[in-house]
This record gives structure tokens, C-alpha cells and sequence, in this order.
């Protein structure tokens, strides 16, 4: 089981995920960020400073955020295992079904 990051993240990044992870399996992409399933420890440091809720165990999503499970893990097809988000940056690409959202946050 892997920690994922759902649909309260997109167009939010508020990040306090990245500073509290030990290992910097939480990437940036253009419109949320995604926890590496491969890389992630499964330590719980990024859920509770979440402030909009968006990291979950994967089999604890509700099932209209399921497919971020997935997500997560397609976000690193062609990035493969960079090792840290922080010697990566910003990658200023999205998973598609993230691109094609229409924007969340109004203010």
C-alpha cells in the first residue's frame, strides 16, 4: 500500500507534503503533485499537514478518487525513478485526466 495524492490537491500545491516527506518522493507537476509509489516509505508525514485533505492510503480513497491511485503511479511513465523531487523540480507536465480537469479553485 502507497500513499496517493487525489483531486483536492489539483490547482492547489500548497506543498507543506514536500517539506514534511524524508524521502522527496512528492513531485510537481504543472497543476498538483504526485507521490512516487515506488520511492514513497509509506511513513504518513505528508497526510496530516495537508491542509485540503488530498493524500490518502491508496485503499482508503473513496471511490470517485480511485483512479488517482493510478494516476500517481502513470504521472512517472517517462520520468521513471528520479530518485528526488528536489534534484528534479517543477516538471511542468500533468498526468492527462489532471490536464483535462476543469479548474478547482475560483478565487
Amino acid at each position: 500500500m502507497t500513499f496517493v495524492i487525489a483531486l483536492p490537491c489539483v490547482d492547489v500545491k500548497d506543498k507543506a507534503c514536500v517539506d514534511e516527506c524524508p524521502v522527496d518522493c512528492i513531485y510537481e507537476g504543472e497543476r498538483m503533485l504526485y507521490i512516487h509509489p515506488d520511492e514513497c516509505i509509506d511513513c504518513g508525514g505528508c497526510e496530516p499537514v495537508c491542509p485540503v485533505e488530498a493524500i490518502l492510503y491508496e485503499d482508503d480513497s473513496p471511490p470517485e478518487w480511485q483512479h488517482f491511485t493510478a494516476v500517481n503511479a502513470e504521472f512517472f511513465d517517462g520520468l521513471g525513478s528520479p530518485g528526488s523531487s528536489a534534484k528534479l523540480g517543477p516538471t511542468g507536465r500533468d498526468h492527462p485526466v489532471v490536464a483535462a480537469l476543469p479548474p478547482q479553485r475560483t478565487d
